[in-house]
């Protein structure tokens, strides 16, 4: 079938077969499809949807776009963590280490920053000499050394998904469950993985707010995973707040750091809380543990002996990076930093916190970016002194900025201290876990 007899089945409502999707998906990487004809398909079945046969589908025709790791040589589960992305959540780089530290392969293929969510490539940049730029046999050897290798997406690596994600961007169709489900599993069912588990958030500070839509968006990732032969779950979390204390590259990782080195504070709890989770529920679905709380038990332990924390050296050292961090996180910090503090307006308790406009304000200072090519400024971003449900006196610190100048203050002192409500009644803390879907 030509573009338009396919544009114009889905523009009246039909449904594809899995050889419609292969055409069109083959079209966009051969480029005998136009960029047009791919947006009006795209805008198409953004309107009028996708089954689950097509969006299994389509997932799998992006799949079979590039190339597959193989990993079917180990000697023991390969697994991954995927979320959705946040304000403040690091906790890839918490889970990667910890289950390798229990004997599970993690092959974490992992994305930039956009907009006011945060990459971990490039929080693991804010590494001195960090190479996230590895080719498919460097992240294997990393993979087989220290248990987990951290890169990004080849240029052989489901390219069908570059493609479409850059049109979707450009045409206002990113917020299409099926194709939402597309681009993200494609890319890791790519990993050749046993075990996959899913951080689908919710609030202010997620891409997608409503729960109800991230519900849907959690069961039909969920399914997908399952139909591929991945053992696969979904937690919902909660990011009407930043995640832990920090937002902002290199702050973000000397935050996980401080946390495989045993050096919690309170602000950075709901990081670990969180990191855990997910961990311990890789561990399940590998066979590693039988329970939660057995589970639980092994990551805790393999934090609590330093394990952890070497696994993360040693994948430093094996990437190129500076593995003095792990001894010394503050050489993280940029010294030279301006400090300046959020102070709150009022006296009460906080009712609110826009994570979105916090992580928005950082951007706004380079520790984010608007477009692809925007080059980050890792130093910046900011310190959460006060969460959600805490009391707070008129003039008391919420939290601190970190810029470069007086003039980058300017521009965002305003819409942090507004990111807070400040209420007279003190209302529950949010539950940080919200469901678990199989």
């Amino acid at each position: 079938m030509s573009p338009q007899d396919l544009i114009r089945k889905k523009r009246d409502g039909k449904r594809f077969t899995p050889a419609e999707i292969d055409a069109f998906v083959q079209g966009v990487c051969d480029g005998t499809w136009a960029d047009y004809q791919t947006s009006a398909l795209l805008m198409a079945m953004f309107v009028n949807g996708l089954n689950l046969a097509e969006q299994n589908a389509l997932t799998s025709a992006m799949l079979a776009s590039g190339e597959h790791f193989d990993f079917s040589e180990l000697d023991a589960p390969v697994a991954d963590k995927h979320s959705t992305g946040g304000v403040g959540d690091k906790t890839s780089l918490l889970i990667a280490p910890m289950v390798a530290a229990c004997g599970v392969y993690v092959p974490m293929i992992s994305g930039r920053g956009l907009g006011y969510t945060g990459g971990t490539l490039d929080k693991l940049e804010s590494i001195s000499g960090y190479n996230v730029r590895l080719s498919k046999s460097e992240f294997k050897k990393t993979l087989k050394k220290c248990g987990f290798a951290l890169a990004g997406q080849t240029e052989n690596i489901v390219p069908a998904d570059k493609k479409l994600y850059a049109l979707r961007d450009a045409t206002a169709t990113v917020e299409s469950i099926p194709l939402i489900v597309a681009s993200i599993m494609s890319k890791k069912l790519a990993e050749g993985l046993d075990a996959l588990v899913l951080d689908v958030k919710t609030g202010s500070g997620a891409f997608m707010q409503s729960e109800r839509d991230v519900r849907r968006l959690a069961r039909a990732l969920v399914k997908t995973g399952n139909a591929f032969d991945v053992k696969t779950e979904a937690v919902i979390s909660d990011m009407n707040q930043p995640l832990g204390q920090y937002v902002g590259n290199a702050l973000e990782v000397f935050e996980c750091l401080k946390l495989l080195r045993n050096d919690a504070e309170a602000q950075t709890k709901p990081t670990l809380d969180l990191s855990i989770e997910l961990a311990a529920r890789i561990l399940i679905l590998c066979g590693v543990a039988d329970t939660i709380e057995s589970s639980n038990l092994k990551i805790q332990n393999v934090l609590a002996s330093g394990e952890a924390l070497e696994k993360f050296r040693q994948n430093i050292e094996l990437q190129g990076g500076d593995a003095k961090i792990c001894d010394d996180p503050e050489v993280l910090l940029d010294k030279h930093l301006l400090k300046i503090k959020i102070k709150s307006p009022a006296s009460g308790y906080i009712s609110k916190i826009d994570a979105g406009e916090i992580g928005r304000a950082i951007s706004a200072i380079g520790g984010g970016r608007v477009k692809v090519e925007d080059q980050i400024d890792c130093a910046v971003g900011y310190a959460c002194e006060k969460k959600l449900g805490d009391a707070v006196a008129e003039h008391e610190t919420l939290g601190t900025l970190f810029c470069r100048s007086e003039a980058q203050a300017a521009k965002v002192l305003a819409k942090l201290q507004m990111a807070y409500k400040i209420g007279d009644e003190k209302s529950p803390k949010p539950k940080l876990i919200k469901e678990i879907i199989k």
